[in-house]
């Protein structure tokens, strides 16, 4: 079975990736673009075994410009799990699982099918993906708690205060009952204090 997922990296996922840019260093393929670095890993699950290949699919999107917010080292060569966008291959490609298995039973032409057409979705989805400020748009449209901070001094960096506001009500509609919003809450004044824009819900 390890075979067959050996085979499959090396036959179908990498010419694939190759195509579009992307570099394999062992199972994880990256393709560099101006601030942005695209990955997308194979990591194999911890209950794999000889006659059963469990793995996942992890996308990810590394910033420069997020880094440089969060005051981080520029990382040359990230790995996934430094991205500030990450999602599995199922969050971006509906038709893909969460997770993939090669057994006995596997009928391996279903599944290169399923998961290349699955990777295709996702450089498709890259390409809509071109700046810090996507990212952000993404997380905030969720809206998503996740790069929260960040996103605010993007925001107001970029002299969007109408985004930000948007953002903050939006996050406050959805988490504003929870007892931990009070401690996002304090970090977001804080943010909006620093650059010097009244903090409402708008």
């Amino acid at each position: 079975m390890q075979q067959l997922f050996n085979d499959l990296i090396k036959q179908d996922v990498k010419p694939l990736l190759s195509k579009h840019g992307f570099a394999k260093k062992s199972l994880s393929f990256s393709k560099p673009e101006g601030d942005l670095i695209y990955i997308i890993n194979f990591q194999k699950s911890a209950g794999s075994s000889s006659d059963n290949v469990m793995f996942y699919v992890n996308c990810g999107i590394y910033a420069g410009e997020l880094a440089r917010i969060q005051s981080k080292e520029i990382l040359t060569a990230p790995q996934e799990v430094d991205c500030h966008f990450r999602a599995r291959i199922g969050e971006i490609a509906t038709s893909a699982p969460d997770r993939f298995a090669v057994t006995p039973d596997t009928n391996m032409e279903e599944l290169r099918t399923t998961l290349l057409s699955g990777l295709e979705e996702v450089i498709h989805f890259y390409g809509t993906m071109n700046s810090a400020r996507s990212i952000v748009d993404y997380y905030t449209a969720g809206p998503y708690l996740h790069l929260g901070e960040e996103s605010f001094k993007l925001l107001l960096q970029s002299n969007d205060a109408a985004a930000a506001k948007r953002y903050l009500k939006a996050l406050q509609e959805k988490h504003g009952a929870e007892n931990r919003w009070t401690i996002f809450e304090n970090k977001y004044r804080a943010i909006f204090q620093q650059y010097g824009v009244e903090f409402e819900y708008s």
